[in-house]
């Protein structure tokens, strides 16, 4: 029997790496309105937030035009600089040989995350995609991810959401389920941490046994 039956993932840093292309996309949109002002150690910080979101903070009085340079480029450049993490699709895979059900929660408008989860062959695996436009409330408020949960018939207690940020774990406490942070996130392992994960992964393969196993808080 297994522990956890369903299984959310965030899309951004946790199965495709997008990192690339996400700071890319940022330095050319904010180069653009603010030369010289930003750099890569002020965006990191605030990834997992919606792009709205982000883009407040940076630019509060430009935050449209902002978005709509950001989202051109990423589009332009995204199947240049998105790259697979190692494991990722075998992982998957096994995942559905095992039962278990599986679908995505991002913070990114639909558009994208479909054109990474096709790229790598990771759509057909995933029973449902939320995204930006879905729901009013972004992670970490829980709604993104009971959305999901409804769509699979997901229950907390057999519920695990994966991802690299604290708002990933965030949400998933605050829709009272289990979380998983991943050791490769740009913020790091002991940053997560700190936000308290049910478990962390050194390497997505790892989520075999958790799915298969109690682990311990």
């Amino acid at each position: 029997m297994l522990k956890y039956t369903h299984v959310l993932f965030d899309l951004d840093g946790t199965l495709i790496d997008t990192n690339n292309l996400i700071i890319t996309s940022f330095l050319h949109a904010l180069d653009k309105y603010f030369p010289g002002k930003y750099t890569t150690e002020d965006i990191i910080p605030h990834m997992g937030k919606t792009l709205h979101d982000q883009m407040a903070i940076f630019g509060p009085d430009r935050v449209e035009e902002l978005v709509q340079v950001y989202r051109e480029h990423n589009e332009q450049v995204h199947d240049e600089l998105v790259k697979e993490f190692p494991n990722v699709l075998e992982t998957i895979e096994e995942l559905a040989k095992l039962g278990v059900k599986m679908g995505i929660v991002t913070t990114k408008q639909r558009k994208t995350a479909e054109m990474g989860l096709k790229l790598f062959g990771l759509d057909r695996f995933m029973d449902t995609v939320v995204c930006f436009q879905d729901t009013v409330e972004h992670k970490p408020h829980p709604a993104p991810v009971l959305k999901a949960m409804e769509a699979i018939g997901a229950v907390p207690g057999s519920t695990l959401m994966v991802g690299d940020s604290q708002f990933d774990i965030g949400a998933a406490h605050n829709a009272s389920i289990d979380s998983a942070g991943v050791a490769w996130s740009l913020k790091g392992a002991s940053f997560l941490s700190t936000f308290h994960p049910t478990v962390i992964l050194q390497d997505i393969s790892d989520l075999i046994q958790v799915v298969k196993n109690p682990v311990n808080s």
